[in-house]
């Protein structure tokens, strides 16, 4: 997996997008209507946008060596059921964030960083499964 490519996608949406939390929450929301009644004190977006940054500092980690990572993931896992989270649904959450970010860089995303962000989602669906 080129690492890099993953990586440098990641600094690419922070430097042309900022804030792309409220595209992944929109996207996770149209395709699992009913993860939306999860977030309802949710008003300003805090807890979504924290979350967030979770994961793409667990994905970080992860493709920079897995200091913690892969425990975080199998944790939140089990935590996010016991919120409600189906974990078919927890499990889809990394393809979510990846097709949002592939929107929002377009021609920038690469055959080459989409094959590698692929290769990502079947390793960490290999820690979940």
């Amino acid at each position: 997996m080129d690492t890099d490519l993953i990586a440098r996608s990641l600094e690419l949406v922070a430097e042309r997008h900022g804030d792309p939390a409220p595209l992944v929450y929109a996207r996770l929301f149209a395709d699992h209507p009913d993860m939306e009644a999860l977030f309802v004190r949710d008003t300003a977006g805090s807890v979504r946008g924290q979350m967030l940054m979770v994961v793409i500092e667990s994905l970080l980690d992860y493709i920079g060596g897995d200091a913690y990572s892969a425990n975080l993931i199998r944790i939140e896992r089990i935590n996010h059921e016991g919120l409600g989270v189906p974990p078919e649904v927890f499990d889809t959450f990394f393809a979510t964030v990846m097709a949002t970010f592939k929107d929002l860089l377009g021609e920038d995303w690469t055959p080459e960083t989409d094959a590698a962000w692929h290769e990502l989602l079947a390793e960490l669906g290999r820690i979940t499964a």
